[in-house]
């Protein structure tokens, strides 16, 4: 296949930026490069014009990096909530992947971010929060924190059994409560103590004693006639 030599004019990805000077294929440079003004001939007159491409691209870089840094600095204080579905044992059914995690960002913040710049070594399977690792620019990367969340409810833990009440001693007498320690003591010392001596019964006066009768005064004599 026939190739030829292109000064590219816009930044192209995987193929370089603007003023490199790239080897491509013929019909590729002829029917999409050179038509859509992404790239010119390597001719001694578009060489004249490299000074200006790379000045384009310095402004071009430092604007991308300026971007990125405040992006990455909003994607770290961001929560990127997933419900995936479980089963009962709470297991995932299949995996959390980039392009899941590219699709939320969309959906909850309007974030556009090409799933290739989130790196993930393994596939996220397990629930609850996962700090993956974001490659925004060759100088600029971030963390953000992807929650992973069951659409399925667990199952309520099963209550635990209720203690059986424990029953009180009976004591020997119904309604009287067992005594506490301090009260025997204070019974026992009660028992200790000498009884105090009965006072004397006040003497009772004789039965049958009465005062003395008055004598009894002498009838007058009747007067006659």
């Amino acid at each position: 296949m026939a190739k030829t030599e292109v000064i590219l004019t816009h930044n192209i990805v995987g193929l370089g930026g603007e003023s490199d000077q790239v080897r491509v294929a013929a019909g590729y440079a002829r029917n999409f490069l050179f038509p859509q003004g992404l790239a010119v001939p390597l001719t001694s007159t578009n060489k004249r014009r490299l000074e200006v491409l790379r000045q384009r691209r310095a402004e071009r870089e430092a604007h991308e990096l300026n971007t990125t840094t405040e992006l990455a600095k909003g994607l770290s204080k961001l929560i990127c909530l997933l419900t995936v579905k479980t089963g009962e044992d709470g297991k995932m059914f299949g995996a959390v992947t980039s392009g899941m995690i590219a699709d939320q960002l969309k959906t909850q913040f309007d974030i556009s971010l090409d799933k290739r710049k989130i790196y993930l070594e393994h596939p996220i399977r397990a629930l609850g929060e996962h700090d993956v690792e974001l490659h925004l620019h060759q100088d600029v990367k971030a963390t953000l924190k992807v929650r992973v969340e069951s659409s399925t409810p667990l199952p309520e833990p099963a209550a635990p059994p209720a203690e059986a009440k424990r029953e009180e001693p009976r004591t020997e007498k119904r309604g009287r409560r067992p005594e506490t320690a301090p009260e025997r003591a204070e019974g026992a010392e009660k028992k200790a103590r000498p009884a105090k001596a009965e006072r004397p019964a006040k003497a009772e006066k004789p039965a049958g004693a009465e005062k003395p009768a008055k004598p009894e005064k002498a009838a007058k004599p009747q007067k006659t006639g």
